[in-house]
């Protein structure tokens, strides 16, 4: 393989110059590959689908976690649901308020070829005490367990194959329970600029269970087509409104270093443009 053509979007792929594989199989649920690039470092795609790069990973697990963290303040509890390249985990653990952190990965073999082949994404979360790793179908366990989070954090692929079945209503309804008072659900949402749909769906999905819904945005250079979006909801319709004080305050206790997400960047995150508000309907 000298190159990886992703092909997400109808009509538009990206192409990754691949100078060495490192794995490659199908796994029980999804056709898996791992490969060295001279631009993005390390990749890993599941069924041709780019997951995630070594160079700009940070930039997603750092905003799909300090954000609902920071912005529901004395966090003790998360789920993850998916996330299995550990990112998502390791920046939660980063938080010592946190006390537990459960995390319900589908596919046993995507956290083990990450710890193989991408440790320094999990940075030896899955060591820490504090985690819970759960290998199990995600919708199963929210709609059985009868644990309660502050946050949850759906961590998916896009809604297609394995990843469909956390973007629907039901899903969310049973994440509702699963929230503690005044807990938050955040989720990705594909990149609105190609995947509209896919917005305009979740917010009427997830209306359907939250007080207040919608979405934050960031900017992943791999996830091409500009702004990502990031679903939102909760009951507590202020919980996107903290200022930007009381956010310094909360990140400046965490002792977080961060390389994308700053107190500034969380609250101009939820300033959306009005092609991404127009999709909420």
């Amino acid at each position: 393989m000298k190159r990886f053509d992703e092909i997400l979007h109808n009509g538009y792929s990206q192409s990754f110059e691949v100078t060495k594989v490192l794995f490659h199989e199908k796994t029980e649920h999804q056709d898996l590959v791992i490969f060295d690039t001279p631009i993005y470092g390390r990749v890993m795609a599941l069924d041709n689908i780019v997951q995630v790069t070594t160079r700009d990973e940070y930039v997603y697990h750092e905003m799909l976690t300090h954000v609902p963290v920071l912005a529901k303040g004395d966090v003790t509890d998360v789920l993850i649901i998916g996330g299995g390249d550990g990112g998502i985990l390791r920046e939660a653990l980063r938080h010592k308020s946190i006390e537990r952190a459960t995390m319900v990965e589908l596919d046993r073999s995507v956290v083990d070829l990450s710890l193989e082949y991408l440790p320094e994404i999990s940075n030896g979360a899955f060591d820490d005490p504090r985690t819970d790793l759960v290998i199990a179908d995600g919708v199963k366990f929210v709609a059985e367990t009868d644990k309660r989070f502050d946050v949850i954090i759906v961590d998916s692929t896009d809604p297609i194959g394995p990843g469909e079945v956390l973007f629907t209503e039901s899903f969310y309804a049973d994440c509702h329970r699963c929230l503690k008072d005044g807990g938050v659900l955040v989720t990705q949402n594909g990149v609105p600029f190609y995947q509209g749909d896919e917005v305009t769906n979740t917010y009427q999905r997830m209306g359907k269970s939250f007080v207040d819904n919608g979405f934050y945005t960031a900017v992943v250079p791999t996830y091409v087509g500009g702004m990502m979006a990031l679903g939102w909801g909760t009951d507590d319709g202020e919980m996107r409104n903290v200022d930007v004080e009381t956010l310094n305050q909360r990140f400046q206790a965490a002792s977080l270093t961060t390389r994308y997400y700053t107190p500034e960047v969380h609250k101009a995150a939820f300033a959306l443009p009005q092609f991404i508000i127009d999709l909420c309907i």
